[in-house]
């Protein structure tokens, strides 16, 4: 870690070991902000797309030959059989079912359920038995789902729960970005967001050799004298995914320090204090690791401004 004057003004530290210090004693614990939960955009979007076939999937609600009345709707609205997947939350539409287990034999049937304009009888045979073995029929008859929209909304908001891990991604270079474009703004800087190679020498004409084709860094900002890249991750839990991190941006500082170039780290998140040694090996083989209350407190804006 590069020592300066900063750190006592901003962090009231005195040396590199008070600095780490400093630093996993004022992890936060959370960064959700409130599209965290459900994107909804995403959500009702999907549903859009497909609400007049489920409105026409209504017509089954507490039929009582139900597979009598679902052979009938496909033969009429074919189209709907895309939405039996939907139903039952997966997003692929062709599925090898293991469909028989007597004798010692396993037996497999492959069922497809692509956007058609026409059935023949076996297609919608093969439908039919589908939504049986897996229950939706039954759900239909029973009139557990009062209507299949809403039902859908419901299964939207279910699967788009598996995307939090990745808004937690999204959601701390949402909030790093908030300072950069201060920062920028208040001095006549600029920045890139997902910087490449490429886009570094086209804005400003600078070399930037990487370690891979696919490096991106989440931001370069440039003061007219030196070019800052950044780096930037958030970690709620522990895990070995944490410590290649850190293994991977000494490398990554070796790297860039080729060129003349800058690399700020930028990480919170408790799981830092169960696996504190590899993120103190980084820290005492970088020049800057900073957490979110550092950056509040403007040791990011010192950085850049005073090209240090």
């Amino acid at each position: 870690m590069k020592y300066s004057s900063i750190f006592k003004n901003g962090a009231g530290c005195k040396d590199e070991r008070e600095v780490f210090a400093y630093l996993i004693n004022n992890l936060n614990d959370s960064i959700r902000y409130w599209d965290y939960f459900v994107n909804w955009e995403k959500v009702l979007g999907n549903t859009r797309d497909l609400e007049v076939d489920l409105n026409i999937l209504n017509y089954l609600i507490g039929k009582n030959d139900i597979e009598k009345e679902f052979s009938y709707l496909l033969k009429k609205h074919p189209q709907v059989v895309r939405l039996i997947p939907v139903l039952l939350a997966c997003r692929e539409n062709q599925f090898k079912i293991l469909t028989d287990l007597s004798s010692g034999n396993l037996k497999y049937e492959d069922f497809s359920f692509k956007n058609k304009k026409s059935l023949s009888g076996a297609e919608i045979a093969n439908a039919v038995r589908f939504a049986k073995g897996t229950g939706l029929l039954k759900i239909f008859k029973d009139k557990a789902i009062k209507n299949v929209v809403d039902y859908t909304v419901g299964i939207e908001v279910g699967l788009d729960s598996n995307g939090r891990k990745n808004r937690g991604g999204t959601a701390m270079e949402a909030v790093v970005e908030t300072f950069i474009t201060d920062i920028c703004k208040s001095h006549g800087f600029c920045y890139i967001k997902q910087a490449t190679s490429e886009k570094v020498l086209a804005k400003w004409k600078l070399k930037l050799s990487v370690d891979k084709s696919s490096r991106r860094f989440d931001f370069a900002v440039y003061n007219g004298k030196r070019l800052y890249l950044i780096e930037t991750n958030y970690y709620g839990g522990g895990g070995s995914k944490l410590k290649s991190t850190a293994g991977e941006y000494k490398a990554l500082y070796d790297f860039l320090a080729k060129d003349g170039h800058k690399f700020i780290w930028v990480t919170d998140g408790i799981g830092w204090k169960k696996t504190s040694r590899p993120l103190e090996e980084t820290f005492n083989h970088i020049e800057y690791l900073l957490n979110l209350k550092m950056l509040t407190n403007g040791l990011l804006e010192d950085i850049i401004v005073n090209n240090l």
